[in-house]
């Protein structure tokens, strides 16, 4: 069992930066892979970013350039820098884990972006 919780949502202008975190209840280093989706209103929920236990990265091609995945092992925390915010980026955004054939969720995290 692995519980996810997210946290460094907030309101920010466009042009802004914000940094996720998201805690896992247990030791990261048997989750196969760690990302962050995200929901905005009216659309289906969407990846935008990965990184498995390896360190390997991958990225929804809107983000980038502007976001950076990473994970600290010794934290069981996966971090999420996010730059050049834009608009668009609204959403809420969730922390996603995958362990063997199971996934696990985050509650998420309100993502604001003004113009």
């Amino acid at each position: 069992q692995v519980q996810l919780v997210e946290s460094g949502g907030g309101l920010v202008q466009a042009g802004g930066s914000l940094r996720l975190s998201c805690a896992a209840s247990g030791s990261i280093l048997s989750i196969n892979r760690m990302a962050f989706y995200r929901q905005a209103p009216g659309k289906q929920r969407e990846l935008v970013a990965g990184i498995t236990s390896g360190g390997m990265s991958n990225y929804a091609d809107s983000v980038k350039g502007r976001f950076t995945i990473s994970r600290d092992n010794a934290k069981n925390t996966v971090y999420l820098q996010m730059n050049s915010l834009k608009p668009e980026d609204t959403a809420v955004y969730y922390c996603h884990a995958l362990l063997g054939p199971m996934d696990y969720w985050g509650k998420g995290t309100l993502v604001t972006v003004s113009s």
